[in-house]
């Protein structure tokens, strides 16, 4: 069975940081396009980073450019998102999305496995 599972969230202060991780099983994710979606309450879902197969090259939302990392680790099976400078905006369930086509974009459309979700909240 292809699953991800998300790990890492939490409540922080603005100007924290926080590392989300997104750890495979049942496949590998390395050529996987992977995506990092999160979804704040009465919004629509948004993509926030996402990283194509293969040559791992990344792109993220106008929202967080500067501020969040999308990674990979290969010989954990995990991609993660490295959170700084966080805002109250940055507010929602996070979760990690895998494409077999290999794209990885910001979109939803070519993801069709997708994690549980972890709750971040940033509050003072």
């Amino acid at each position: 069975q292809l699953q991800l599972a998300e790990s890492g969230g939490g409540l922080v202060q603005p100007g924290e940081s926080l590392r989300l991780s997104c750890v495979g099983s049942g496949f590998s994710l390395d050529y996987y396009g992977i995506g990092w979606f999160r979804q704040a309450p009465g919004k629509e879902r948004e993509g926030v980073a996402c990283m194509r197969g293969g040559f791992s090259i990344p792109d993220y939302a106008e929202s967080v450019k500067g501020r969040f990392t999308i990674s990979r680790d290969r010989d954990k099976n995990t991609v993660t998102l490295e959170m700084n400078s966080l805002k109250p905006e940055d507010t929602g369930v996070y979760y990690c999305a895998a494409d077999a086509s290999g794209r990885g974009t910001l979109s939803a459309e070519p993801y069709a496995i997708w994690g549980q979700g972890t709750q971040v909240t940033v509050s003072s």
